[in-house]
């Protein structure tokens, strides 16, 4: 756990430190979602994350709340980190890793990669 904060929190400070650090550069991403398995509802969770951009860089880390379906809340911390470039004039391609930590619960990881067309 501390691991990853560690890990997170280098990857912000090395944006931060690799270009001018301007206030327009961080940003505030509060986020819920909501977990469906057909129309059974399993859980959701809200992040609170303060995060850097960068060009097509962004990395972002903050507190989580994770409510399961008959479970406890569990209050933890995620965080993400990605980047997106142009491919041509009508084409980007995206990639982006993040985690989730809560105490009672195995860290989570996703992993996201794809491209975007624009006509």
């Amino acid at each position: 756990m501390i691991k990853a904060l560690i890990v997170s929190s280098a990857v912000v400070g090395a944006a931060a430190l690799a270009s001018p650090v301007q206030a327009e550069n961080f940003y505030l991403n509060p986020e819920f979602n909501a977990a469906f398995s057909g129309s059974d509802y399993s859980g959701s969770v809200l992040d609170a994350g303060i995060g850097y951009e960068d060009g097509g860089f962004y990395a972002q880390i903050g507190p989580s709340v994770l409510w399961v379906d008959g479970g406890e809340t569990e209050v933890g911390f995620s965080g993400k980190t990605g980047v997106s470039a142009s491919v041509s004039e009508d084409l980007s391609a995206y990639g982006e890793v993040s985690f989730a930590k809560y105490e009672d619960i195995d860290a989570g990881y996703g992993l996201k990669v794809g491209t975007k067309y624009s006509f």
